[in-house]
C-alpha cells in the first residue's frame, strides 16, 4: 500500500530513501540560510564602500579558495567519511555566520571583517561541496534511483543559490542586514540535526598508498584525458566566469539603474529564483540521462540572452521577467552538467571529479567577481552584463558543435551502465 501511495502521488524516487529525504530537508533549509547570507553581505559592502571594485574583491575573498584547495578536498573526501566531513564543515560554516550576525547586531562590522569572514567560509567550501556531492550516492537505498537522487541534488544546491538571495532581499528590505546572517547561523541546526538522525553504514575506504600529490594529478589526468567530461568542466568554468557576475552587479542594477533598494533587489532576485524552480522541476521529473547534452549547450544561450535583456532592461517588470531566464539558464547549466557527470563517473574518483567541478563552478566565480568589478568600474553594469551575455551564447554554440563527436564517446559507458542497449550492429 505504501508504494502504491508513493506512486500515485508521483514521490521521485530518490526520496523514498530515508537517509536522502532528511539530507533534503536539511541541506535545503542550510543552502537558503547560506545564500541569504552570500546577497546580504554584498549589499552591506556596498552600502558600506559605494564601490563595484569592493564588490568583486569580497567576492573574489569567498569563492578563490575553492579554486586552489578544491582538488586536495576532492582527494580527502575519497580517503576519508563523507559524512562525517560534512558534519565537521556545517558546524564551522554556523561558526563564521553567527560570527557575522554578531558584527552586525552591534553595529560594529566593517569591510575587513567582511573580508576576513568571507576568505574563511571559502576554505570550509572548498572541502564541503566535493563532500556534498559525492555523499549523495551513499543516500539512496537502490541504486536505481541515484540519477533521480543526483538531479534533486543539483536542483537543490543550485536552486537554493537563486532562491535563498531572494528571500535575503526581502528580509534585508523589512527587518535589516544583521537578521540575514543571524536565520543563516540557526539554519545550520538544520542539517546538522538531519545528519546526526541518519544511520550510515560504516564503509572501508580502500587504503591509498599514493601520496596527496600522485592523487591530486591521477583526478587531472581523468578529467581532463575524457573529452566528454574536460568539456564540461571548460564550458562550466567559462558560465561560472562571465555569467555567474550578475549576482555581484545585481545591486547595482537595483540602486543606481532601477531607482529601488533591498526590496527592489529582492524581488529581482526572487524572479530568478522562479525561473531557477521552473528549471529545478524540469530536471527533477526527466525519467532518463539521454537527451542531456542538449540542455547542457542549450543552458548557456538561456543565461546569455537574459542578461543581456536585462543589462538593457530600464523598466522593473522588464528586468523582472528577463530575471526569470537568468535563473532558467543558469540552473540548467549547472544542474545538468553535474548530473552527467556523477552518473559517468567511476567511483573510486567521484570526489575528485565533484572537487574539480566544484573548482570550475565555484573556484571560476571568484576570477569573476573580480573581472565583473572591473569591468562596472570602467564600463558600467550594463555594457559588462552585455559582454557577459555575449561570451555565454558563444559557449553554447561552440559546445553545441561539438555535441554529436562527444556523443560517440560516451555512448559506451552508457550502454556499459545499462543506460542504453548496446546495438551490436551499429
Amino acid at each position: 500500500m505504501k508504494t502504491k501511495t508513493a506512486q500515485e502521488w508521483h514521490i521521485p524516487p530518490a526520496l523514498k530513501s530515508k537517509n536522502y529525504r532528511l539530507f533534503f530537508a536539511g541541506q535545503g533549509i542550510s543552502l537558503i540560510g547560506t545564500w541569504m547570507t552570500q546577497l546580504a553581505t554584498v549589499w552591506l559592502v556596498y552600502h558600506l564602500t559605494n564601490s563595484a571594485l569592493m564588490l568583486g574583491v569580497v567576492g573574489f575573498t569567498s569563492q578563490i579558495p575553492s579554486f586552489f584547495l578544491a582538488p586536495f578536498g576532492g582527494v580527502f573526501v575519497d580517503r576519508f567519511s563523507r559524512y562525517h566531513t560534512l558534519i565537521g564543515t556545517q558546524i564551522l560554516a554556523m561558526m563564521q555566520s553567527l560570527a557575522l550576525a554578531a558584527l552586525a547586531l552591534t553595529d560594529v562590522i566593517q569591510v575587513w571583517h567582511i573580508i576576513v569572514l568571507s576568505l574563511f567560509q571559502g576554505f570550509i567550501n572548498a572541502l564541503d561541496a566535493p563532500a556534498r556531492q559525492a555523499f549523495v550516492p551513499e543516500l539512496v537505498e537502490r541504486r536505481e534511483d541515484l540519477a533521480n537522487a543526483i538531479a534533486i541534488n543539483s536542483t537543490m544546491i543550485n536552486g537554493a543559490r537563486l532562491i535563498g538571495p531572494a528571500v535575503g532581499g526581502l528580509l534585508i528590505a523589512n527587518i535589516g542586514i544583521a537578521y540575514c546572517f543571524l536565520v543563516d547561523g540557526l539554519s545550520y541546526i538544520a542539517v546538522i540535526a538531519a545528519l546526526l538522525a541518519m544511520k550510515i553504514k560504516a564503509k572501508k575506504t580502500p587504503v591509498n598508498s599514493k601520496n596527496v600529490l600522485q592523487q591530486v594529478k591521477e583526478g587531472f589526468v581523468y578529467a581532463f584525458s575524457f573529452p566528454p567530461i574536460r568539456s564540461i568542466l571548460l564550458l562550466s568554468a567559462l558560465v561560472s566566469l562571465m555569467g555567474m557576475q550578475n549576482t555581484t552587479l545585481v545591486p547595482i542594477f537595483a540602486k543606481e539603474i532601477l531607482k529601488g533598494g533591498a526590496e527592489t533587489l529582492g524581488f529581482l532576485m526572487a524572479a530568478s529564483g522562479v525561473g531557477a524552480l521552473t528549471g529545478g522541476i524540469y530536471l527533477a521529473t526527466r525519467q532518463t540521462i539521454l537527451g542531456i547534452g542538449k540542455l547542457i549547450a542549450l543552458a548557456p544561450g538561456i543565461l546569455g540572452i537574459g542578461l543581456i535583456g536585462f543589462a538593457l532592461s530600464r523598466f522593473l517588470p522588464l528586468s523582472l521577467f528577463t530575471m526569470l531566464f537568468v535563473g532558467l539558464g543558469t540552473i540548467l547549466q549547472i544542474a545538468a552538467s553535474n548530473t552527467f557527470l556523477q552518473t559517468i563517473v567511476e567511483e573510486d574518483k567521484r570526489g575528485r571529479l565533484m572537487s574539480l567541478y566544484t573548482m570550475s563552478f565555484l573556484g571560476m566565480i571568484p576570477l569573476g567577481n573580480l573581472l565583473g568589478g572591473f569591468l562596472a568600474t570602467h564600463i558600467g553594469a550594463p555594457n559588462t552584463l552585455i559582454i557577459d551575455g555575449i561570451v555565454c551564447i558563444l559557449g553554447a554554440i561552440f559546445f553545441a558543435r561539438k555535441l554529436p563527436n562527444l556523443r560517440q564517446l560516451v555512448r559506451p559507458i552508457y550502454e556499459q551502465k545499462g543506460i542504453i542497449i548496446s546495438n551490436k550492429s551499429s
